[in-house]
């Protein structure tokens, strides 16, 4: 009787307010908060479904963004009006720019969040757009009508309908989590999983699979002892991820900390095995090769005697630690005494133990390039329901499906990005032309251009594309004008500025560089290994003057220019190699070609294309299994 009453006073409350919306989006997690944040606000009225409200943007593993490539994906975010970048920003705990001793197209930023600050700024964020609603429920059904989707249906029993529906599901399709032989459904832990999508996709003919992943114990702070750890600090200059330069860092920073295992701790580890689901046949899922488990690593790399645990922070007001590196599902009481025998850990206290988590996933090569499904018109997909892995991969996609589920709704042609233009273009083009085998996770080797895509120039990839298409507000693309204007100046004045031997000569000594035999353009002796634009201001006036008068961004105007001028033959190589390559990506690919009557193709090839259907040659070059050769067949086939 309690529950017909909810049910009818939700009818009545639906008429009432006319659950009728232009896109909806399932799942508050990292993808879903950019995809409602996206479609709302390019004008779009916007739904966000999610279980737990109090859990917006929660970091469901460890509490940090970025890192190798990751760091250039939240970057691109927010050079594209998103909203990542602000909320690590304001909710920052440590900063670090990764790989400096490289060039720069390896740097990577990476910061600590502070985790219960994380979510209250992810809530914040929403909650002030206007055309954003919020509904705390789970989705059970989706509506689809004629190969189109209509909007979903709720536990509660609601009907929300809609023009387009991004799914951002995270692990909580079908979830089950293990520790040891206890294994409890849900989609991480402390929440229930969902049920009924995966069945229903299926019905409908997508193909779906099961994926692994798994998450460390969470000790106390005050049962640690740092003094047998290495202490990492963070960095303290200009760097951050926003762009904005009214988004700065606000909280303390503090720490990390270093220590290893040792062959104590293996021996505990590997006692354990026998009881372990990834190795007595209770987890059969696909698990990620470039982050394991603590014992998959002790197997596979039985030859090292030890392994680097890094010890992350969860809050300024927090004694949680986060064990990064020792990720488990093997029983609680293995873990304990295994990371008693570490270093600095001998008398931890553990708020809870590590586990893994299975989930259900769909097959990427189901989708276009705009994230939107084959079979399903207006149903777009986003995050770890594709078979990626990591906050950032999930965050770049949900921008890319909020972006096309508005334009889609309005019946405006899709967005996409190339992989010359973002990393968020490379993470796309390979979930939809290459699939999965594992869990995906971004790395700067996958991205052919990495000199073009570097972390510093986002905004100038980006910034006005997404300016042109309304996303990109006014007080942001006033500032990224500013800064290039800036840095048009400031190249300039390092073209026409001459600077005499014996103003410079004593600090080219002092830098272990061969002194000038004449006067030289400033730009001239920039191009030298070891001399920066901080170096050149302190021996010429001029540019000591031009750089003064910079009102905002001064640092990162100076390190963009800085970068294009010790990097220009390499970058103008580059974008040679890409342009040779989007010809490719200009010759389009009927979508219901028949491959297999092209007996001149290879057997693999007439299978791969037949099943994922490229929109373009260039796509088709990179499918695994299609040959160079098959794509001289296909250019003689379009007349090319």
């Amino acid at each position: 009787m309690q529950t017909e009453l909810v049910f009818i006073n939700l009818a009545k409350y639906a008429e009432i307010m006319k659950f009728e919306y232009d896109v909806i989006v399932v799942g508050a997690g990292h993808a879903g908060n950019e995809a409602a944040a996206a479609a709302a606000n390019m004008g779009s009225h916007t739904l966000l479904i999610t279980m737990d409200m109090n859990k917006i943007g929660q970091m469901s593993c460890n509490p940090a963004v970025g890192g190798i490539a990751k760091g250039q994906i939240v970057r691109e975010i927010d050079a594209m009006g998103g909203q990542m970048g602000i909320v690590t920003d304001k909710s920052a705990i440590q900063f670090r720019m990764l790989n400096r001793s490289k060039g720069p197209a390896m740097w990577s930023p990476r910061s600590q969040s502070d985790r219960k600050r994380f979510i209250e700024e992810w809530t914040a964020c929403l909650t002030a757009i206007d055309n954003l609603e919020i509904w705390q429920d789970v989705v059970t059904e989706l509506i689809v009508e004629n190969g189109e989707i209509k909007g979903v249906k709720t536990q509660l029993g609601a009907t929300m309908h809609a023009r387009a529906v991004v799914l951002t599901n995270g692990t909580f399709l079908n979830g089950l989590m293990h520790c040891g032989k206890t294994q409890i459904r849900g989609g991480r832990t402390g929440e229930p999983a969902s049920y009924g999508l995966t069945e229903q996709l299926k019905n409908l003919g997508f193909i779906a699979d099961r994926m692994k992943t798994g998450t460390p114990s969470r000790i106390d702070k005050r049962s640690i002892d740092f003094s047998k750890m290495t202490i990492q600090p963070g960095d303290d200059d200009f760097h951050k991820f926003s762009y904005l330069d009214t988004v700065q860092r606000q909280l303390k920073q503090m720490p990390c900390w270093i220590t290893f295992t040792n062959a104590a701790t293996h021996d505990v580890l590997r006692s354990g095995l026998p009881d372990s689901p990834l190795f007595n046949g209770q987890i059969q899922s696909i698990g990620p090769r470039y982050c394991p488990s603590i014992e998959t690593k002790i197997v596979t790399f039985a030859d090292k005697d030890q392994h680097q645990l890094f010890l992350e922070p969860e809050g300024v007001d927090s004694n949680e630690y986060y064990v990064n590196g020792f990720s488990s599902s093997l029983p609680m009481d293995v873990q304990i005494r295994a990371l008693h025998t570490v270093p600095g850990l001998e008398n931890a206290v553990l708020y809870r133990p590590g586990y893994a988590i299975e989930y259900d996933f769909f097959d990427p090569t189901q989708l276009t390039h705009s994230l939107e499904t084959k079979r399903i018109h207006r149903l777009f997909f986003a995050g770890q329901i594709n078979g990626t892995t990591g906050y950032e991969e999930a965050a770049g996609q949900g921008m890319v499906a909020g972006i096309n589920a508005h334009l889609s709704a309005h019946d405006m042609p899709a967005f996409t990005l190339a992989r010359d233009e973002a990393y968020i273009g490379v993470l796309i083009d390979d979930l939809v032309n290459k699939g999965v085998d594992e869990p995906y996770r971004m790395f700067t080797s996958r991205a052919e251009y990495r000199i073009l895509l570097r972390q510093d120039n986002a905004d100038k990839r980006l910034t006005a594309r997404l300016h042109d298409m309304g996303l990109v507000k006014n007080d942001r693309w006033t500032l990224y004008q500013y800064k290039e204007k800036q840095e048009q100046a400031l190249l300039q004045l390092l073209q026409q500025t001459s600077i005499h031997p014996d103003e410079i000569n004593d600090l080219l000594l002092q830098l272990g560089s061969q002194p000038l035999q004449r006067t030289c353009r400033l730009v001239d002796v920039l191009l030298r290994p070891g001399i920066g634009i901080d170096h050149l201001k302190t021996v010429s006036p001029t540019l000591h003057a031009h750089l003064d008068n910079i009102t905002t961004q001064r640092d990162e105007i100076a390190e963009s220019a800085e970068i294009i001028v010790k990097y220009k033959g390499y970058i103008e190589r580059e974008r040679m190699a890409a342009d040779k390559i989007h010809r490719l990506d200009q010759i389009r690919l009927s979508a219901d070609f028949d491959y297999n009557s092209l007996q001149s193709l290879s057997t693999e090839a007439r299978q791969k294309l037949s099943r994922i259907h490229p929109a373009t040659i260039g796509d088709a070059s990179r499918i695994p299994g299609v040959s160079p050769n098959d794509i001289s067949v296909l250019l003689v086939l379009m007349g090319r």
